[in-house]
């Protein structure tokens, strides 16, 4: 692990870290399976298993047709009003904006998908910038989208943390030089993620407000 002795800046994923997506997702993928493949039982325990990559990305890895992704897309906006915010999140970012701390989004969403979500949910005022993964040349997890989000922001990999639930956030971040946080909060598996040795790991969202404010005060 690294000693990051500041953290003036944070990178979140989106999905499964500031909302709570999942029931939408899965009634998003079936709609488009059957739309487009047809009847049959939608693998979404091995969709999840790729959360937090770019969806061509998934549809690819799990060799189904690209063509799920507009009926995806379009059911997903359809059931938007459906996502929830986890509790604790707006006070959350609310808390790191009063203390000068930076924050970016870097997901597995197009920037315009992340950018609605967060609009109707209430969170985008409370954000800094919101990197798609469209938006750079390649997806988690490679680095460029925790980059892209910090240059964005006027943030240093060094003075920054990274905060995922899979573990191609943690890995994202981890190569773009910045410290690493697993959030455990939403439905993700934390084995895996703490196999990944990150600097932190966090039970709920206020976890990080310790981690976070108690490092710019140092």
């Amino acid at each position: 692990m690294t000693a990051h002795h500041e953290y003036r800046t944070v990178v979140f994923d989106l999905d499964g870290v500031l909302i709570d997506s999942f029931q939408v997702m899965r009634q998003a993928f079936a709609l488009a399976y059957h739309e487009v493949v047809g009847p049959g039982e939608p693998p979404f325990d091995e969709y999840r298993t790729h959360q937090g990559r770019y969806l061509p990305d998934i549809m690819r890895l799990m060799g189904l047709p690209l063509a799920m992704e507009g009926p995806f897309v379009e059911a997903s906006q359809r059931l938007i009003r459906e996502v929830k915010v986890y509790p604790d999140v707006p006070l959350l970012l609310k808390r790191l904006r009063e203390s000068g701390v930076r924050t970016a989004i870097a997901t597995g969403k197009s920037g315009e998908r992340a950018r609605g979500v967060l609009d109707v949910v209430g969170l985008l005022p409370l954000l800094d910038a919101v990197v798609g993964s469209d938006e750079v040349p390649r997806p988690k997890p490679a680095p460029d989208i925790v980059l892209e989000g910090l240059r964005r922001i006027g943030g240093s990999p060094g003075s920054a943390v990274m905060v995922g639930d899979a573990v191609i956030d943690l890995q994202a971040g981890r190569s773009a030089g910045t410290a690493t946080a697993a959030a455990l909060w939403g439905e993700t598996s934390a084995g895996p993620l703490r196999d990944e040795q990150p600097d932190h790991v966090l039970e709920e969202p206020a976890d990080l407000l310790s981690v976070v404010l108690d490092e710019a005060s140092r």
